[in-house]
């Protein structure tokens, strides 16, 4: 996986972001991270740059997020140059963080929530993309 400079002072939040063998865009989060709003916006801007310009799948680790804040989740709520966004999970805590920002805010792309890595690639392969 290629990832961009992730090590600015505002960048510490996000672990890793790069490509995988799929074509997939992968966002993973730092442990026990708090997404604010000007962490989200990093993110998405970060998304952007990378997919540039191209409708592009993207898969969110958010399995060691402890919580995101409103703000953070108007910010997602936001078009980005994903195509569709697989939001990966492993607890109940992470079922329920999903469950809460895709009931609250409409995403803008086909957003669902998986615990299942593999489950969560095939249905971003299932909803049109040429890979990046």
């Amino acid at each position: 996986m290629s990832e961009k400079d992730l090590g600015s002072s505002n960048g510490q939040d996000i672990s890793s972001l790069g490509f995988d063998s799929d074509g997939i865009l992968r966002l993973e989060w730092t442990r026990g991270v708090v997404i604010d709003a000007p962490s989200a916006q990093l993110a998405m801007d970060r998304v952007n740059e990378m997919c540039g310009g191209r409708p592009t799948p993207l898969l969110i680790d958010m399995a060691t997020t402890e919580s995101v804040s409103r703000a953070a989740r108007a910010v997602f709520a936001k078009r980005c140059d994903a195509s569709a966004i697989a939001l990966l999970g492993s607890s109940a805590v992470d079922r329920v963080l999903a469950n809460f920002f895709l009931g609250v805010n409409a995403a803008p792309v086909p957003t669902r929530f998986f615990t299942d890595d593999e489950e969560a690639v095939r249905w971003l392969a299932s909803q049109g993309h040429d890979g990046a």
